[in-house]
């Protein structure tokens, strides 16, 4: 976290925060959001424009989450031009849409005029294509033209999360030319680690990195201290696979280039700290079946986001309600088993649900392939067995002693072995198939591996017990 510096005058009244915005928990003061509440509600510019004009974009965009939809809105209003549009990135998208379709296009034009390109895309990206064509037209050529081109590429893919500012220079020029040119151009990015090099076309060539040209002499040509670009990122490419690129080769930024090699952006080690966040969190939500539900979204949606996977839910558990109908008389003969096949059940969709979500991660982070799925199928199958028969053994004896019936601990006894060792193959085996087939595992794992762990623990645990008892 950024230090805060103290920036309230000595006769500031009682209300406002002593230092910083945030508690030991990280979580906004108490004393500082009251503060601007009531700023907001007197309308006291000024005070707003002190206490809230500076903080950084990600504090802003806390506040923003904190305050109620009206508040937050007057606070925009109210700050007006010293309003940080970046920290619109910070926030959930319900909120950042509930504050942009209060603001007229010409504000928004002339704030995104303001912003990094990937910034500007990426408040742009949700609005309407009508609002959108409304706010581009507001901006001049190059950037209207930088923009468009950056809105064309697939959602979360590289060429969306690209900054279309860097630094490029042809392979004739000298340190010197290079040098004087950083300094003198004003249009250049505020911030850059490598200069690209590229020919008349705007063919990546290669790059510099800025350590280079500070150890170089003037007369020295670009092309004889240029390195090949060997991780240029394509711009269709994901997101995701853009970060794992990131990731296993260190970068700190990587070129974007289109399908003919020509170079349209930068992609920076902060928006791939983002995409990696936004993956990982979107990977657990879907694991949960709440796909792209945010914080912020109101009752009704998310209400219909849950309801298709619970749904589904309700059709798996109906069909092993059918599974524990087939053995009805069992159930009645020995009422035990009712009380008991819970267990089994339970403890099979736990163990699924572990190898599942190491399983789900491997895929993600592309840790499984051909080359060790077998292996890791085979361990994944081992330590279920395993597992499974410590828990055979402790169950077993507890249930035995619980009904005074050595033959009930040796039949959950058996069952729970069967179901350990199912819910570990269903575990990995179904994220197997469902990503072979192109489904993402994340989503549909969840429901596939419960059913069967509900299923196969119930029909072993009264399928054993009804042949124990002899009743057909």
């Amino acid at each position: 976290m950024d230090e805060q510096h103290d920036t309230t005058p000595a006769d500031e009244t009682a209300e406002a925060p002593d230092t910083g915005i945030y508690g030991e928990d990280g979580v906004i003061l108490a004393t500082f959001l009251a503060h601007v509440g009531a700023a907001i509600a007197d309308r006291d510019i000024l005070v707003l424009k002190q206490d809230v004009g500076d903080l950084h974009q990600s504090e802003l965009g806390d506040l923003l989450e904190a305050l109620l939809p009206e508040q937050r809105r007057a606070l925009v209003e109210l700050l007006g031009k010293d309003f940080d549009f970046s920290s619109l990135t910070e926030v959930d998208e319900a909120i950042r849409l509930d504050i942009v379709d209060n603001l007229p296009n010409e504000q928004i034009a002339q704030a995104v005029q303001e912003l990094d390109s990937d910034d500007a895309v990426y408040i742009l990206e949700d609005l309407d294509q009508e609002d959108q064509d409304e706010i581009l037209a507001q901006l001049p050529f190059t950037e209207r033209i930088r923009l468009r081109r950056s809105l064309a590429y697939p959602e979360e893919s590289a060429g969306r999360r690209m900054q279309t500012e860097f630094v490029a220079v042809p392979p004739f020029w000298t340190v010197g030319q290079t040098i004087d040119y950083m300094r003198e151009d004003n249009n250049l990015p505020e911030r850059f680690s490598q200069i690209f090099v590229i020919d008349p076309t705007f063919k990546l060539l290669g790059a510099i990195d800025l350590d280079q040209v500070l150890r170089a002499k003037r007369t020295v040509k670009i092309e004889d201290i240029m390195h090949e670009t060997r991780h240029a990122i394509p711009a269709t490419m994901d997101q995701e696979e853009a970060a794992r690129e990131f990731e296993q080769y260190d970068l700190l930024s990587a070129a974007v280039v289109d399908e003919n090699e020509r170079l349209v952006g930068v992609l920076t080690i902060d928006d791939v700290v983002d995409v990696i966040q936004q993956e990982a969190e979107e990977d657990l939500m879907r694991m949960g079946g709440v796909g792209d539900e945010e914080l912020s979204d109101t009752v009704m949606t998310t209400s219909r986001a849950r309801l298709p996977w619970l749904t589904v839910n309700l059709a798996t558990a109906i069909l092993a309600s059918l599974v524990i109908g087939l053995f009805d008389a069992t159930i009645q003969q020995m009422v035990a088993l009712a009380v008991l096949m819970p267990i089994v059940a339970s403890m099979g969709g736990n163990a699924a649900t572990q190898t599942m979500t190491v399983t789900v991660r491997a895929l993600a982070t592309k840790d499984i392939d051909i080359y060790n799925a077998s292996r890791i199928i085979r361990r994944e199958a081992t330590v279920g067995a395993l597992n499974g028969v410590f828990f055979a053994v402790v169950v077993g004896i507890v249930a035995g002693l619980w009904f005074a019936d050595p033959s009930l601990g040796q039949i959950i006894a058996v069952a729970m072995i069967i179901n350990m060792m199912a819910a570990a193959l269903a575990g990995i085996l179904i994220p197997l198939v469902l990503d072979r087939f192109g489904i993402d595992p994340a989503i549909a794992s969840s429901v596939f591996v419960t059913t069967v762990t509900d299923v196969v623990g119930f029909f072993a645990f009264l399928g054993l017990a009804s042949w124990w008892l002899g009743i057909g």
